[in-house]
């Protein structure tokens, strides 16, 4: 092989495996903030009145018990809002049914009506953050799809009366309910991305499980910027990063969410995470494009470099070797790492969950593989189907159009009014 050539397969190579170190790092610096956060649990106190949004489309896998769970937090002041598009969505019985059994859990329903301007999401949160008791300090937030701990809500608020937090998140920790290959791929992809979070602010906020002081959403004006848009919490997060204010990652926020997709539905729910993050947050859908081409580009190099040493007699083929090893080593530790938070963070599901973790820890390049293909697949269109809805973004977030399953299809108009149904 040329010395040009290899020394570029060297200096690339070592590059590479400086960035895998890092990651390990970032890893390793993420499970010890979880344990640590962790053991703060029952010094937290619940400190004022939360109002708690829940939008819901649709049955989510075992809908009724993430329902009890909200209903179920350990806190003795807050208050429920289900919001829904009509009452002919089907968790709208199952919301009903839940709130009989919590009678002592002050909940309402919102029927909100069909989104003419933004993501239904968007719609929904705005309808029904627009008239909200005066007694409220903090608001929110929960996907429906998202199984919390009893003591969550009462660890989302904790640290919101530091002076510089201006909001709070938790993530999400997917449970798969079977060990197929794609659960598998985005449990894994997921945990990757968890392992990100530590004690430092990249004023990323997941719409799944998050707070704010009342103060602060009205001051920022975020409901009026979420209007016309698709994503809650990236519009969030761009506020947030706008004005400095810090958000923090709180482990105890980590929900439950109950997966089971076929291969076809895992890729595009990757492909619409990136598409997402693409429109709203360029910067980090580009460090994840350039980051995922380059390491499997690496992998793919190393493969032919070995295989043209092999042919050649030049370089040594143990060069080759040796650069893949330590790559596929440092993977194998980081997912042993990411894999000893199950104890952590969900020490029930540790034993069900053996599979699908062995995968994590020893199939990373394929899921570095898969999640290059997502990411690159994010790079073109703007056009996004999220809960049976098609939508048609802008460059920015703005959404263009909206079509619906029933074939009806709208552009941005005025609002709709505000629809009530609340609970007897």
């Amino acid at each position: 092989m040329d010395a040009y050539w290899l020394t570029a397969y060297l200096i690339l190579s070592g590059l590479v495996i400086i960035q895998a170190l890092l990651l390990a790092l970032q890893t390793w610096e993420h499970r010890r903030y979880v344990r640590s956060c962790m053991r703060e649990i029952k010094r937290r106190k619940p400190i004022g009145r939360v109002a708690l949004f829940a939008p819901c489309k649709g049955l989510d896998i075992d809908l009724e018990a993430n329902l009890r769970a909200i209903l179920e937090q350990d806190y003795d002041d807050y208050e429920v809002t289900f919001i829904v598009e009509s009452t002919s969505d089907p968790a709208y019985p199952a919301i009903r049914r839940a709130m009989a059994n919590h009678a002592w859990v002050p909940a309402r329903v919102v029927i909100a009506g069909r989104a003419t301007d933004s993501g239904q999401k968007v719609h929904n949160l705005r309808v029904a953050t627009q008239h909200v008791s005066r007694r409220v300090q903090y608001f929110a937030f929960v996907d429906s799809d998202a199984r919390p701990r009893p003591e969550w809500l009462r660890m989302l608020v904790a640290r919101l009366d530091q002076p510089k937090v201006g909001a709070v998140t938790g993530y999400r920790w997917f449970t798969p309910e079977r060990p197929t290959m794609a659960n598998a791929l985005v449990y894994s992809m997921n945990c990757d991305v968890l392992s990100l979070l530590t004690r430092s602010s990249h004023y990323l906020i997941w719409g799944g499980s998050w707070a704010i002081r009342r103060e602060v959403f009205d001051a920022i004006g975020l409901r009026d910027a979420w209007q016309g848009t698709l994503s809650d919490d990236l519009v969030a997060s761009r506020l947030m990063r706008q004005q400095r204010r810090e958000v923090q990652f709180e482990p105890a926020c980590v929900v439950a969410s109950p997966l089971d997709q076929s291969l076809g539905q895992a890729m595009s729910f990757i492909r619409r995470q990136y598409v997402i993050a693409r429109l709203y947050t360029f910067d980090w859908w580009l460090f994840s494009f350039v980051s995922a081409i380059f390491s499997n580009l690496i992998w793919l190099g190393n493969l032919g470099v070995l295989a043209w040493s092999l042919w050649s007699g030049s370089p040594s083929p143990w060069i080759p070797v040796a650069v893949g090893a330590v790559l596929y080593a440092i993977a194998v530790y980081r997912g042993m790492l990411r894999q000893s938070l199950v104890k952590v963070y969900f020490p029930h599901w540790e034993k069900a969950s053996r599979r699908i973790r062995r995968f994590d820890i020893w199939a990373n390049p394929l899921v570095e593989l898969a999640h290059a293909v997502g990411v690159a697949s994010a790079a073109l269109g703007r056009h996004i189907l999220w809960r049976s809805i098609r939508y048609n973004v802008l460059p920015g977030g703005q959404v263009q159009t909206i079509i619906r399953a029933d074939g009806e299809t709208a552009t941005p108009l005025e609002e709709q009014p505000l629809l009530y149904c609340k609970a007897g």
